[in-house]
């Protein structure tokens, strides 16, 4: 969960972040990735969420790194307690490199996007190392709800590539994901602009990481999005590119060009 989006208080959890959560650790997964001990970043980590569901499925050895640099003192004593066997967390990044670097919704919060993940690349990435990256998917859904999270831009699945590519990586797979959620977010951006013509501002969004709605509610979207996981992966397999709200990819460094 993106800090801005922490409520403060006791919350529950959104079904999308779960879902999420799950579908990159099946594609961290079946990437063989999860089979022998790694030294994991996590890039723009949030309350650490992701990072203990993949912890869970690493085998003992496992460290991973949670980095922010909007973390506080607070956040740095209070996001370590229960601390955890192998998790951590940091604002400044630590002279070492990883096998894995997670950028997952992050990349879109930074100005100068291809600096920021050829730094890590440059800096932080173990040789044969692996980067997965995760954007909003498509300018055209830009909405209140990206301006209220600090978002730069959205992305289309050729322009997350060519970014990562420039910062020196080759894309191994890649894909969408979240994709029945692309209709009611383009109608909600249409709701939007229609209110904005008429000079209306509309509610902004508030508690964006709280989920206020009961269980059948919960379990009925959770249901949905877990489908729409199998969707995705099902996708990739057939080789399908099936547009979503977002869009991913696995990464490996680029071969230099030989001389």
């Amino acid at each position: 969960m993106d800090l801005r989006e922490v409520p403060g208080t006791t919350f529950q959890r959104h079904p999308w972040e779960i879902a999420r959560a799950a579908f990159f650790r099946r594609v961290l997964a079946e990437a063989g990735l999860l089979a022998a001990p790694r030294a994991v970043l996590d890039v723009g980590a949030g309350d650490g969420y992701l990072a203990r569901r993949l912890l869970e499925a690493l085998p003992p050895g496992s460290t991973i790194l949670c980095l922010d640099a909007h973390y506080s003192d607070d956040d740095l004593a209070r996001l370590a307690d229960p601390p955890a066997a192998g998790l951590g967390f940091a604002r400044e990044l630590p002279p070492r490199r990883f096998d894995v670097i997670l950028m997952l919704d992050v990349i879109e919060h930074v100005a100068d996007d291809r600096a920021f993940v050829a730094r890590f690349v440059a800096e932080s990435l173990a040789p044969g190392g692996t980067v997965l990256a995760s954007v909003p998917a498509w300018q055209a859904l830009f909405s209140r709800h990206d301006r209220e999270l600090n978002h730069f831009r959205r992305y289309s699945p050729a322009a997350c590539r060519a970014l990562l590519e420039s910062a020196g990586l080759a894309v191994r797979a890649s894909g969408g994901v979240f994709h029945t959620l692309l209709a009611p977010r383009a109608l909600a951006v249409a709701v939007e602009r229609v209110e904005a013509s008429l000079g209306r501002d509309g509610a902004a969004p508030d508690d964006l990481g709280d989920w206020r709605h009961g269980r059948a509610l919960s379990k009925l979207v959770s249901g949905a999005l877990a489908a729409d996981n199998a969707l995705s992966h099902l996708g990739r397999r057939l080789g399908l590119a099936l547009p979503g709200l977002s869009f991913w990819a696995l990464c490996a460094p680029a071969e230099a060009p030989s001389s």
